[in-house]
């Protein structure tokens, strides 16, 4: 018996089970083989998208072990990089969690050189804007070293380093998080007050007021916490919403057996912050202050639509993805709450969606966007956002590109003729793809809901390409949003895309959007026309139209 030689070694149709002969590909998590991205790729996905939840192969320890040591990697290789990646990302609000940042500015502040720590502890105010910001810092660091000199100094320096009325702010609005309070920073910083009211604060930190009198302080910055010690002692919601209405209020200043009432928080909502007001939509709905045609419900919709309002924020757009969520199902995750939506502010938030991206040009190209709705991607949470799988985050980013170009194919792929799990479908991915009945005048949440509910098996990145050569499509450029844990085909997708170049005649580009924080991507290094981008980044369409644009 003859062996087929060719069927055993052949550089341009092999099965995703093997490597392709002499690529440099490495085993993925699901069984297939794809490139390892480097060191700084990982480092720039685990930095906008977490490791939280881990994903559908790897455990969240195993992901964020696997993702510590290429940023331990990259701040041996050159530290001072890695807190400007870190300050450029957690500044750029580009990530739905600052939470990864806080944890690589803590390994860069512990594990790095000299001139790496200081670095990471000049930069600790960008990164850690908010007390809870700090108590995570605190957490992450203590991880990796002890408390010595830089350490103190970082620490003194940030709550040195902020006007006094700002740093009461977050005296009484962040009080403590991950078993850490202001009171134990400045006792293991042990910082000498920059100023006579840094003094009084550091004071009622570490002691607060047993009485206080009738009369404001003349000192701006006390006089919060003057207010704030009011509001605790209040004994009547005409005093707390009298208290809300000179003073400007949030809801975390508010003692929590006044926030059931309507009135309470129609006195709060003109001075909500945007992300607390996303969070608080529905416990406000709740409470029947935002009711379909009522004032407040254009008030808050008219915030929504503000692009601007929203970039000064750093409203990311996933933030805005979970309270669209959670707000059309007109219940909370947790607890009891349950209300009725007003459609405009569901319209509402599908505008705030796309306002949360950096703008986007049209390539005038044709485009197909391709879905991985396999398995995996069900089981992969973005950022450890509530509800969020990859696969419909990946559906409302695809969405963004949709609306600025002209020339869209919209496909969802699996794997061909199986469930994933050795039975065979009959359902509506029998053929592996399929085009997408979305259209991006469709609002976010109708598209959500329609990805939610597909079937799924195992994944085949090269179906998308293979599906444009056997209907004859043209396209310029590939755009697949994916885990890259792709393993169910007989050919490999970069051996699929040089198929349809050299079949059709189309230079086609391939952009591998990365919906994890895994280390691997379909996209081959060595190949100039393919690129590997982090998914629900702010910047991802916008990098994924210049690319294709060339």
């Amino acid at each position: 018996m003859s062996v087929n030689y060719g069927s055993i070694f052949n550089t341009r149709v092999t099965p995703q089970s093997q490597p392709i002969p002499g690529a440099g590909q490495t085993p993925n998590s699901a069984g297939g083989f794809a490139w390892l991205v480097d060191d700084w790729t990982q480092l720039e996905r685990f930095l906008i998208l977490g490791s939280e939840g881990g994903t559908f192969y790897v455990s969240e320890q195993k992901l964020t072990v696997d993702n510590a040591q290429a940023a331990v990697r990259c701040i041996q290789a050159d530290g001072r990089r890695v807190v400007a990646q870190v300050v450029d990302v957690s500044q750029g609000g580009k990530a739905a969690k600052n939470d990864p940042a806080l944890f690589v500015l803590a390994l860069a502040a512990g594990l790095g050189d000299l001139e790496t720590r200081r670095a990471a502890m000049e930069a600790l105010p960008l990164v850690a804007r908010t007390g809870t910001h700090l108590f995570h810092f605190l957490e992450y660091v203590e991880g990796v070293r002890g408390w010595g000199r830089l350490l103190r100094n970082g620490i003194t320096g940030w709550y040195n380093g902020m006007e006094p009325g700002r740093l009461a702010y977050q005296a009484v609005k962040y009080q403590q998080r991950d078993g850490w309070s202001h009171r134990d920073a400045l006792r293991l910083a042990k910082p000498v007050p920059a100023s006579a009211q840094h003094d009084a604060i550091f004071g009622w930190i570490a002691k607060g007021w047993d009485e206080i009198g009738s009369d404001l302080p003349g000192e701006e910055s006390l006089r919060l916490l003057w207010v704030y010690e009011r509001a605790k002692r209040a004994t009547s919601e005409d005093e707390i919403r009298s208290l809300i209405r000179e003073h400007r209020l949030t809801w975390e200043f508010v003692p929590s057996e006044w926030l059931g009432s309507r009135e309470v928080w129609a006195e709060l909502l003109p001075n909500l912050p945007l992300g607390a007001l996303l969070r608080n939509l529905g416990r406000m709905s709740a409470n029947d202050l935002l009711v379909a045609g009522s004032p407040e419900v254009e008030a808050v919709a008219a915030r929504l639509r503000d692009g601007e309002a929203i970039r000064r924020a750093r409203l990311h757009p996933l933030a805005v993805l979970v309270a669209m969520k959670t707000y059309a199902s007109g219940k909370g995750v947790r607890g009891s709450l349950k209300w009725e939506t007003a459609s405009a502010i569901t319209d509402a938030l599908d505008e705030a969606f796309y306002q949360a991206f950096e703008n986007v040009e049209p390539t005038g190209k044709r485009l197909m966007l391709a879905l991985d709705v396999s398995g995996s991607m069900e089981g992969s949470e973005i950022a450890g956002m509530t509800g969020i799988k990859a696969r419909i985050a990946s559906a409302a980013l695809a969405l963004v590109t949709m609306r600025t170009e002209q020339q869209v194919i919209v496909t969802g792929f699996t794997t061909a003729g199986s469930d994933g799990m050795g039975k065979v479908s009959k359902r509506r991915y029998d053929s592996g793809i399929s085009t997408l009945d979305i259209s991006p005048r469709q609002r976010l949440d109708d598209v959500v809901g329609r990805i939610s509910n597909l079937p799924f098996g195992g994944t085949d990145c090269a179906l998308p390409m293979l599906y444009a050569l056997e209907k004859g499509l043209e396209v310029d450029a590939f755009v697949v949003y994916t885990d890259s844990e792709t393993w169910a085909g007989s050919i490999h997708p970069s051996q699929a895309l040089a198929q349809y170049r050299e079949r059709t005649g189309i230079p086609a580009r391939l952009v591998v959007v990365g919906m994890t924080s895994n280390g691997f991507s379909i996209a081959d290094p060595k190949d100039p026309g393919m690129l590997d981008v982090v998914g629900m980044s702010t910047e991802t369409p916008q990098v994924i139209s210049h690319f294709i644009r060339g």
